[in-house]
Formats: structure tokens, sequence, C-alpha cells
């Protein structure tokens, strides 16, 4: 389990309001991308709709699709194109990971958010940059890293209700501008050869496996192969049996078994809605009373292994249906192979060979007042519709422009 949870207290995290490190970076760039994350190339779409969001001067969410860790860091080449600085909220453990990340992530205008409470400090300041306009916000909505490059996953109405908060305020300002939200579509593209890139990471899965390498076998059916087997150990550990029938519903009930259990002494009662706000909600009342100290080192342990279900949990509900399948682009290869090897050891390599394109959507005005008639937050569902489309154009456009190579 990677070390996204820790049981101290929670001290906020206030971003840091100076340049000088934010354009001494921006020259390093590009050699930063291709030796940390394998990003080669770069293509951004519409800075001329954030620039006008600015000369406008309203307060500015920027709303990327998160399906990469590298996407922090890939906002840097929008913030140059922009000619301006970003602040951006980042879960607390990003600071408590390594104290080089911290000092850099702080010096790019970060700040924390405790995922695991009501971080009433970090909203407010969020809610201050936008009112005030002072620098563009970045939010992730969806909230996690999905490694699902062609597919949206849900998206926290956190996004809204800050803007809404700060338009509130705006509001009541005469000379002040609006809150609009843009949405970017991050579409990340691989260029190199994708069964060369995975070959090596294969290759160690089925030797930990105790196998032969099977690279006799075409990439798609070597893959599920793995995925098959690593699914199978899970449900032997924890179901007592590996599973029959198809591997999605096996991961759905390995899911549940996982945490209903969870919920009902948490919670009280078990939920329904996506993977992502469960685990969030488990979070919060497992880590409550530890931060307290009030527990003992057996119970401590009950807790960190809890802890440890409901990580696994939401790795597993990364594992889309139908992602991937014999005909699918080669990102989607390499993404799952960089899942298992990052469910197996916490930690993925680098592949280079990859380009970033980023699409800044159109504004989406945020009003003052919600329209308590509606189900659902409407400028939540224009965010999820604007990132959906735009995403699905850039797959479309990647993939016609590989088959007319292809000819």
């Amino acid at each position: 389990m990677q070390r996204v949870v820790f049981d101290e207290p929670y001290t906020f995290i206030p971003p840091h309001n100076g340049k000088l490190w934010s354009i001494l970076f921006g020259w390093y760039l590009p050699r930063y991308h291709r030796k940390a994350n394998g990003i080669v190339a770069h293509e951004i779409r519409h800075i001329d709709r954030l620039k006008e969001s600015m000369r406008q001067g309203h307060g500015i969410v920027i709303a990327p699709n998160h399906p990469r860790p590298s996407d922090p860091m890939v906002l840097g080449f929008l913030q140059k194109a922009a000619g301006t600085m970003l602040n951006t909220m980042a879960s607390w453990h990003i600071f408590k990971q390594d104290r080089m990340q911290a000092f850099m992530a702080r010096r790019f205008g970060a700040f924390s958010i405790y995922r695991e409470g009501m971080d009433r400090t970090a909203i407010n300041c969020a809610i201050d940059i936008l009112e005030h306009a002072r620098r563009p916000l970045v939010i992730f909505p969806e909230g996690v890293i999905s490694r699902t490059n062609g597919h949206l996953g849900s998206l926290m109405d956190g996004t809204a209700f800050i803007a809404r908060s700060a338009a509130k305020k705006r509001d009541k300002q005469t000379s002040a501008g609006k809150v609009v939200i843009h949405p970017v579509a991050l579409k990340y593209v691989f260029l190199g050869d994708v069964e060369t890139a995975v070959r090596n990471v294969l290759r160690d899965i089925e030797h930990r496996l105790t196998w032969h390498a099977h690279e006799e076998l075409p990439l798609f059916a070597r893959i599920e192969k793995v995925g098959q087997t690593l699914l199978s150990l899970k449900e032997i550990e924890y179901l007592g049996e590996s599973g029959t029938g198809e591997i999605y519903h096996r991961i759905r009930r390995l899911i549940d078994h996982l945490l209903h259990p969870l919920e009902t002494e948490w919670l009280k009662e078990t939920q329904s809605t996506d993977v992502v706000s469960r685990v969030k909600r488990l979070r919060s009342e497992i880590v409550s009373g530890m931060v307290g100290g009030d527990v003992g080192k057996a119970e401590r342990d009950r807790r960190w292994r809890q802890l440890a279900d409901c990580y696994l949990a939401q790795q597993l509900s990364f594992y889309r249906p139908n992602y991937l399948r014999g005909d699918s682009p080669p990102e989607r290869f390499l993404e799952t192979v960089e899942r298992f090897e990052e469910d197996l050891t916490d930690a993925s390599r680098v592949h280079t060979g990859w380009k970033v394109i980023m699409e800044i959507c159109e504004p989406i005005e945020v009003a003052p007042k919600r329209d308590r008639g509606s189900e659902s937050d409407p400028a939540m569902d224009a965010l999820q519709f604007s990132l959906e489309s735009t995403i699905a154009k850039l797959t479309q456009e990647v993939a016609e422009a590989r088959a007319l190579a292809a000819r």
C-alpha cells in the first residue's frame, strides 16, 4: 500500500506566493519531464480561452482529469504558456512523503488539503484565491489518479462548492468579475513501441509468479493471463477460492467483500456510491481515532489492515469494464501493465515516449446560487460533460491519425 494516509495530527500547509522558483524551473521543465515522466512532447490547445478569462479578471478554477502522476507538473507547461502562476490543491500526503517534494510543491503554489476530514482552512484558502482572483486555482475533480487515460471517473462535488462559495462573495462586489471553471482535458499519447516498453515489466511480473516468460503470446493474451492470475491470488486470499465468470463481476464481488464489513462497522450500513467516495468516507472514520492517539497498538494495527483493504478496493476499482481489448490503443496496454506493477510494488517504472495534449475547454460560469430544483449540481454536470466529450474527441482524433499513418 502506498503511504497516502498518516495517523498524526494534520497541519495545514499554505501556498508559497513567490514567483522565482516557478520561473527558474520553467526553463528546466521539458528536461525534467523527459527524465521523471518519459514525456518527450506536449501540445496546448486554446490557451486563448484561459487568457481571456484572466483578462476579464475572473476567479478561475482549472479542472483537469487526473490519469497520471505527472499531471500536476504537466500543468507547468500550461502555466508558462499562459504567463501566470498557479495555485493547486494537493493532498496532504504529497507534502509528507518526501521533504524535497514538499519543498518544491509549495514553491510552485501548491497547498494542502486533508482528505480524511473537513479541512475548512484549505477550503477557505481556495475560496479566497478565487474571490480575489489571485491566481488560477487547480483542482483535480476526480480526487485520485486513475491511470485510465481514456476514461473519466466520478467527480467530487467540492469543485463546484468552492467555486460557488467564491462566486457568492464576488457577487457582493459590484466591480468584481465572475467565477468560472475551465475544464482541461489531458490526453496522453504513447509514441513508442508498446510491446518493447512493457516486455521487461511483464517478464519481471511473470518471474515473480514463478512462471517462465510467455513472450510467445500476443500482448493482449499475455496481459490478460497475468491480470487473471493476480486477481485470483487476491480472491484466494480474501474469499478462499478463485472466482469464475466475467472478470469485472469478480472485481466488483471482491470490492464489496472488502468494503461491506468495514461500512457496516464504521458507517452502520453498506454504501452504493462509487468506490472512491466509499473509501474516502471509510478512511475518515477509521483514521479519526488513530490521530487522537487514544487507541492501543492492537487496535491501531487492526485499523491499518482495514486501511490497506480500503486501498486495495480503490485500486481494483480502476480496472474498468472493457477498458482493455485486443484492439485497444497502445496507451491502454501500457497503463494496465503500469497498474499491475504499481499494485505489486507500489511504484511503476518510467516509459519514455509520451506526448501530452492539453485542451482548455470553454469556461463554465458558476452562479452564486444553485438551483435547488435540480437533482445534481449544474456546474458539475457541465464540467463532466465538457471533460468527457473532449477526452472522447481527442481519443478519436488520435485513433484516426494512427489509422492514416498505418496506410
